[in-house]
C-alpha cells in the first residue's frame, strides 16, 4: 500500500531541483494544469492554483531580470586586461541603477526565496493528495491521511469525491456542481490560513509592498472582464501606505473571498474544450514559458514599489 511519502517521491522525481527557481515553478504549474485538464468540473482549486503558480513565475522571471545588472557585477571578474577594458562602458551604463538599488534588490533575493519556497510548501501540502485520489481514489487517499493536520484537505477530497456522484446524476447535478465550489474554498482557505502565513511573516517591509502591487490573477478570455488585483480592489492609497498588505491573512482573504473567487468561478463555469481557458491551461500543462508582456507588467509593478520609501 502507498504511503504519503511514497506518493511525495513520485511527484519530486518529476521536479526540477529546488535551487532552479524558474524551472521548478513551472513544472508545479504544469502539474496543477495537467490535473485541472483531466477532470476540469471537479478540481477547480487546481486550476486556479495553476493560474496563481503562473503568476509566482512570471514575477520570478520579471525579478530575474531586474536583478540582472546586479548579478552580472556581482560576478563579473578583473582577471582579463582586455575583459576589463570592453567591460567598462558596460559597468558605467549599469552601475548607477545597481548602486541606486543595491539595498533594495538584496532585500528582493532573500523575499522571492520566501515566496519560491511557499509556493514549494503548497504544491507539498496538496499535489501529492491530487495525484492519490486520481491514481488511487478516496479510500487510497485516506489511508494516507492520519494527521489532524491534513484533515481540511481530507475534507475537502471528500467534498469532492461526493460532488463525483451528484454530478453524474442530473437530478442532483446543481448540488454537486456547488459542492466542487465548497470544496475548492475549502482547499483554498486551508492555503491562505494555515499553510501561507509562515512565509508571509518573513517577507520584508518592501517585499510586501511589491507583493500587493503585484498580485493579480490574469482572467484574460473570462466572460467580461475579470483580472482580479489586490491593489485595484483595496485602491492604490491604502496599499502604498501600508493600511492594506497582501502579507495579512485578513486582507488577503477579504480580497480572494470577494473579488477573486467570485471571478475564477464565473470563468470556470464557462470552461468548454477549446476556449480561451482550455487552452490556457493546455500550454500551462505544457511548461510553457511566460509571455514577454506579463513579464514586463510584473516589471512595472515592481520597478512603482522600488520607487516608493518604506
Amino acid at each position: 500500500m502507498s504511503t504519503k511519502a511514497d506518493w511525495c517521491a513520485v511527484i519530486e522525481r518529476c521536479l526540477p531541483p529546488v535551487e532552479q527557481w524558474t524551472e521548478r515553478n513551472r513544472a508545479i504549474t504544469a502539474a496543477y494544469a495537467g490535473w485541472y485538464r483531466q477532470q476540469p468540473w471537479l478540481f477547480k482549486w487546481a486550476g486556479m492554483a495553476a493560474i496563481a503558480s503562473d503568476q509566482v513565475g512570471i514575477g520570478l522571471a520579471a525579478a530575474e531580470m531586474l536583478l540582472a545588472p546586479h548579478q552580472a557585477l556581482s560576478e563579473a571578474t578583473l582577471d582579463d586586461p582586455l575583459r576589463d577594458l570592453v567591460s567598462r562602458g558596460i559597468r558605467l551604463i549599469l552601475a548607477a541603477p545597481v548602486m541606486l538599488h543595491d539595498e533594495a534588490t538584496a532585500q528582493l533575493r532573500a523575499d522571492l526565496q520566501v515566496i519560491k519556497r511557499a509556493n514549494d510548501a503548497i504544491f507539498a501540502d496538496t499535489g501529492w493528495a491530487h495525484l492519490a485520489y486520481i491514481h488511487g481514489g478516496l479510500d487510497t487517499l485516506e489511508s494516507c491521511m492520519a494527521a489532524e493536520s491534513e484533515r481540511p484537505v481530507l475534507e475537502a477530497f471528500r467534498m469532492i469525491d461526493e460532488a463525483a456522484q451528484l454530478l453524474s446524476n442530473p437530478a442532483t447535478f446543481t448540488q454537486g456542481w456547488q459542492l466542487v465550489d465548497q470544496a475548492a474554498v475549502a482547499l483554498l482557505r486551508h492555503e491562505q490560513m494555515t499553510v501561507l502565513p509562515p512565509y508571509m511573516e518573513q517577507v520584508s517591509d518592501l517585499g510586501r509592498l511589491l507583493a500587493s502591487l503585484g498580485t493579480w490573477m490574469d482572467f484574460t478570455g473570462a466572460p467580461g472582464s475579470f483580472q482580479p488585483s489586490f491593489s485595484r480592489y483595496f485602491g492604490l492609497p491604502a496599499v502604498l501606505s501600508g493600511k492594506r498588505s497582501i502579507a495579512n491573512t485578513s486582507d488577503r482573504w477579504q480580497w480572494i473571498e470577494s473579488d477573486l473567487l467570485p471571478a475564477w468561478f464565473t470563468l470556470s463555469a464557462a470552461y468548454e474544450e477549446g476556449n480561451s481557458l482550455d487552452r490556457r491551461m493546455t500550454a500551462l500543462a505544457a511548461g510553457q514559458a511566460p509571455p514577454l508582456h506579463q513579464i514586463a507588467s510584473a516589471l512595472n509593478a515592481l520597478y512603482r514599489g522600488l520607487a516608493v520609501p518604506v
